[in-house]
């Protein structure tokens, strides 16, 4: 009986030390896919946040642009600070944008990630107001036109009924 419980205490260490092996490894691993999954995600952040300043400096520039046309009717803008400014600004956080891209794709070499579908999404600019309104437009645009049609495909189903 000893000889088993030896045996079975024996066998019990190899299996937990086994295990303890398994277990670092597999922690090893979460830590590493942790580490890369918060590093995209704060350069997605990162890009996302250029993205809207972006918009916010291209809205100033058209407001400018349209106020020195209306107000001023400036129309040539060679000489103009303000309009190079502007220029510069906007140039300069796509720039950052570049780079911060570069950084991902440097990131998913080092961790040897190719390019998945889950990721694609997130770094596609979104649809401005106008293409938003214009498509919920013609989404309501159809709407309207299906319920005349199913009014009207009704209203000749009552009279073709009407006259049986």
């Amino acid at each position: 009986m000893a000889k088993i419980w030896d045996d079975l205490k024996s066998s019990v260490k190899v299996w937990s030390s086994v295990a303890v092996e398994k277990a670092e490894e597999v922690s090893k691993v979460a830590v590493a896919k942790t580490e890369e999954l918060t590093k995209l995600s704060k350069i997605k952040l990162d890009i996302h946040n250029i993205q809207r300043e972006v918009k916010k400096e291209t809205y100033l520039f058209g407001k400018f642009v349209f106020s020195q046309a209306d107000e001023s009717n400036i129309v040539n803008f060679a000489g103009n600070n303000e309009f190079l400014n502007y220029l510069e600004k906007i140039e300069d956080l796509q720039n950052q944008i570049s780079s911060k891209e570069l950084e991902i794709e440097n990131i998913k070499s080092e961790f040897y990630i190719e390019n998945d579908d889950d990721d694609d999404g997130d770094l596609k600019t979104t649809k401005s107001s106008d293409e938003n309104l214009e498509a919920q437009e013609n989404d309501s645009d159809n709407s309207i036109d299906h319920t005349i049609l199913n009014d009207k495909s009704k209203s000749k189903i009552k009279s073709d009924k009407k006259e049986d």
